[in-house]
């Protein structure tokens, strides 16, 4: 089971080599390559994890604005889901220090 994981690895790095023709470059080139290539993948994820969420919001109230034309309904209705959480948030929070012996 080893040596099959060990050749579909083998295969699969070959086939990377071949596609990118990093096989005609030097090992020194090589690893300036991978590393721009991993840098520049790392960048993306990061920023995709950290802005995307925030874009998609904007995304989402800009198109229930032209939707329904009026901003201050999402408000409300946002405000209307996020009072009750926060309180209850809180409230557990409040029982925690109180199990904890910190009030």
């Amino acid at each position: 089971m080893p040596s099959e994981f060990y050749k579909w690895l083998a295969r699969k790095r070959y086939q990377y080599e071949v596609t990118t023709s990093l096989y005609m470059l030097t090992p020194t080139e090589k690893f300036i390559f991978n590393s721009v290539l991993f840098l520049l993948l790392s960048l993306t994820t990061i920023a995709a994890f950290l802005y995307l969420p925030d874009h998609i919001v904007t995304i989402a109230r800009r198109a229930f604005y032209y939707y329904a034309g009026d901003e201050n309904s999402t408000v409300t209705s946002v405000k209307s889901i996020a009072e009750p959480a926060v309180e209850t948030l809180r409230t557990s929070g409040q029982h925690a220090r109180q199990v904890l012996g910190m009030e």
